[in-house]
This record gives C-alpha cells, structure tokens and sequence, in this order.
C-alpha cells in the first residue's frame, strides 16, 4: 500500500479539492467591453461558420491543430506565470478566457464572468462562466455544463533556473478544449438544451471553484442533466484502443452513449483510474455530490504517457497538437448529441 501511495502522489493526475455565495444570478445580463488578451478578430468569426459547415456536412473539421496551439501558446506563455489561483497570470488567462465568449455569443451566466470564490480566502479567485440559452420551449431549461479547470500551480522549485510551472496538459489542454467546444456551439447556436461554459479556478487548492458553482447552481434549483469535465487532454494514450477514458466509467452509460454518438470507440475503461479513485480527484466530483446525475471527467493521462505532472516541464511543446485536434473533432457529435436529444439518455447505473 505505500508503494501505490507514493505513485499516486507522484503521478496523479487530476487534483483534489462549498460555499455560500451572492445570489445575483442572471441568465441574460450585458456583455461587458474592454476585455484584454488576444484577440479574436472578424475573419476569424468568419473562418469558425466555414468550418462549422465542413464538420457539419462531413467536409472537413472544425477544429485544427493550429487553433488548438495558438490558445495553448497563450495559456502556458511565461507572463502568466504558471496561471496560480488569485495571481496575475490567471486574471490574464481568465481575460483570454472571457475574450473568446463574448466574441462566440457566449453571454456570463451570472451578472459578470468572472463568479467571485465565496470558499477561497487566500485573496482574490474566481471561476469564468459562460451561458448559452437552449433554443427547444420543452428542453431549454435543462442544463448541461461543460467544463475544466484553468488554474495551475504557478512558480515551484524547478531544474536549470525554470521555476514557472506552465501546466500545458494540466490543464490548459482541457481548457482550450472547452473553448473550442464554446467556440463552435457559441456560432452554430443551435442547441436545444442550455450549456454553461465552467472554466475554474482553485481546483489545485482543492477543488474549490468547482465546489463553490455546484453549491450555488444547486441553491438556485436549475435542472442539471449532466457536467462533463474535461482534464489532461493533451498527449494520446499507450497502446490503447480508444482516445479518451471515463472517470467513474462504471457509474454509468456515459462512455455507451458518447461512442454511439462519436461512431467509433472513443470513451473506454482505465483501471488505473477506479484504482486511484480519481473520479473523485476532479471537478465532476462537487456537482456530483450536490445533484446525484451523471457528472464524469474525460481524459487521456494514463500514468504511462506523461511523466511531467506538476512539474516545470508541463510545457506546450509537449503537447500532441493533431491528438488534440482529433479528440476536439470527435467530441463535439457527442456533445451535439447529448444536448440535443429528446430525452435524458445518460443516465447513472
């Protein structure tokens, strides 16, 4: 047993981690202005609907990997400094981050997006939430949350003066991932049951963002269908036979669902995944906990393919950027289909 202890700490990849909040909540509030971090010009608007119409009519993607490299370049980028909770370099990342929604018609969910850690108090944290009404009378209050979280570790002692822990797989990956889900939903604008877009902060302080959301989604009453969370996406696996594993895989048809959806073996099962129990070292756990529906982490670490986990070698050049882009393209009919169908199809066992 403490063998698989001292792995587990050495190797673990999604982190550990309520809260009582203001009640402001608005589902349509202003878009506010003036948001710093890169830009998101018209042509590139533009290029998004060209390529919605080629993933759609089964032409070409949506996404490439030359999109996913620019977000990463940006979020693992040495200004931000390894993006620690309550630092510079997140609230820049968090501008990034709130850029491209309100330039992809993704509203804040809340009065701002940027939602305030009522449960952090090791100075200022805040998650990013987007919304995106569904368009069916009957559908629209169902909520689906699609989300990651976009806090590292920032400075650590590091090898030859490195100390800027930039967390490209942890989890920037999962975080470009999610913006490029609410880039294309965010265009398309056809999605019969309503997405909210959770980028969180805190997750490496415990998955405070996280559990902060779930606890004041839950006092509001919405109706959660289910939270998929994305978590180190960046690097393929070993020797499998399918490009992402579930965690909580047993607890319910998610995978089924997604590799019907998907048209190929997607989603599979990961022992090492129950083993370690990392459903619940991730940000699926908190909304788990405070609605019982499906609520489950998509992932590609294996515990064989990436030895940098919370190092100052989590860099952007290690990343798998045509990986990234297959599992972008292969996840968005599996979200199209989840939020679109007539019924609750994912279900827990």
């Amino acid at each position: 047993m403490k063998h698989i202890s001292t792995v587990f700490l050495s190797f673990l990849v999604l982190s550990c981690g309520g809260a009582k909040v203001d009640q402001s909540t608005v589902l349509n509030p202003t878009n506010p202005k003036g948001v710093k971090g890169q830009v998101v010009t018209n042509a590139t608007v533009e290029k998004t609907e060209s390529k919605i119409s080629a993933l759609k009519t089964g032409t070409g993607s949506f996404t490439t990997s030359g999109d996913i490299e620019t977000s990463m370049s940006f979020l693992t980028s040495d200004e931000l400094q390894g993006r620690d909770t309550g630092s510079d370099g997140i609230a820049k990342a968090a501008d990034f981050i709130q850029n491209v929604f309100e330039e992809y018609n993704i509203a804040p969910y809340f009065a701002s997006y940027r939602d305030t850690l009522s449960n952090y108090s090791d100075g200022t944290a805040y998650n990013v939430v987007g919304f995106l009404p569904g368009t069916d009378e009957k559908l629209k209050n169902e909520i689906v949350i699609i989300g990651a979280h976009y806090d590292h570790i920032g400075i650590i002692s590091g090898n030859d003066g490195d100390t800027i822990a930039n967390g490209a797989n942890d989890n920037a990956s999962g975080t470009t991932t999610v913006l490029e889900f609410a880039k294309y939903f965010g265009k398309l604008n056809g999605n019969k049951r309503s997405i909210v877009f959770a980028l969180f902060s805190a997750e490496e302080k415990g998955l405070m963002g996280s559990k902060h959301l779930a606890e004041k989604l839950k006092n509001e009453n919405i109706e959660l269908y289910a939270m998929l969370n994305f978590e180190m996406v960046g690097v393929p696996m070993v020797d499998k036979d399918h490009s992402l594993y579930l965690t909580g895989y047993e607890l319910s048809n998610l995978a089924e669902v997604s590799n019907r959806y998907a048209n190929k073996k997607l989603v599979g099962f990961l022992p090492k995944a129950k083993e370690f129990n990392l459903f619940r070292r991730s940000d699926n756990a908190p909304f788990h906990d405070a609605f019982n529906v499906p609520s489950q982490t998509y992932s590609s670490f294996d515990f064989t393919n990436f030895g940098e986990y919370h190092k100052v070698g989590d860099e952007a050049s290690l990343m798998d950027y045509n990986y990234m882009e297959k599992v972008v393209n292969d996840v968005i009919p599996v979200l199209t289909g989840i939020i679109n169908s007539p019924i609750k199809e994912v279900k827990y066992n």
